[in-house]
């Protein structure tokens, strides 16, 4: 076949196609235009809640921000006393660490029901956990915890759970503790080093009278991570068991 003649076939069939498509367009014209009503209103529904998710992210990082700002206030003692008057506690400072996380619990605490999803509701959450527990609430922070090991990820969920453990061997519940370690340990994670969860145990292990236990973990510390910087405290407590 010519090329001439192929090229005259080419363009008829793409006449043909477009004749086609405008009897189509004409028969369902109505059709056509509920579908681009649609696909308009689908659009702006998403760039409606890209916009809102943006929005929520700015406002829940700001809500974090001034819940770390107390979190992390300096603690100093009040300022001397003029004559006759007591004391005062400088502005932005908090006179005792204990003080300084009850502040900033129900703003944390906030932060995390407000946005529970978001990265700024999740570190509040574990931020809070940390503070309950240090503050003697154990099993609030506990809860807590365990609230970023469901809504969390990555990262957060693994120091989640070492936060769980740490937080049963500081209460005496070392069984509990002991448990909760090695969960973290058969993990395998990334984001927390084995050595150390290693030495959590052996301790929790020591702490529980379980010396037998204790012994072999710090003996596998040692082994399996001989360049650890926990290996020369695991040769120590061995050696104490």
């Amino acid at each position: 076949m010519k090329r001439t003649e192929r090229h005259h076939l080419k363009e008829n069939e793409f006449a043909e196609w477009l004749l086609g498509a405008k009897h189509w367009y004409e028969a369902n014209s109505r059709t056509v235009g509920y579908i681009g009503i649609a696909a308009a209103l689908a659009l702006v529904a998403v760039m409606g809640t890209l916009a809102f998710r943006q929005s929520a992210a700015g406002k829940a990082s700001s809500a974090l921000a001034g819940a770390l700002a107390v979190a992390e206030a300096p603690v100093l003692p009040p300022a001397p006393a003029e004559a006759g008057k007591p004391p005062v506690q400088r502005p932005g400072t908090f006179p005792t660490d204990r003080a300084r996380l009850e502040a900033a619990l129900p703003m944390l605490l906030a932060v995390a029901e407000a946005y529970p999803g978001s990265d700024a509701g999740i570190m509040a959450r574990y931020r809070a956990a940390a503070a309950l527990v240090a503050v003697g609430r154990t099993q609030d922070g506990i809860q807590r915890y365990k609230e970023v090991v469901e809504k969390g990820r990555g990262a957060y969920q693994s120091m989640a759970r070492l936060g769980i453990a740490e937080a049963h061997m500081m209460s005496g519940q070392y069984d509990q503790a002991i448990a909760s370690f090695k969960e973290v340990e058969s993990l395998k994670s990334e984001d927390v080093p084995v050595d150390g969860v290693l030495m959590q145990i052996g301790r929790a292990y020591r702490l529980a009278g379980k010396t037998d236990d204790a012994k072999k973990t710090f003996k596998r510390l040692v082994d399996e991570f001989p360049q650890s910087p926990y290996a020369p405290a695991a040769r120590r407590e061995a050696d104490g068991v």
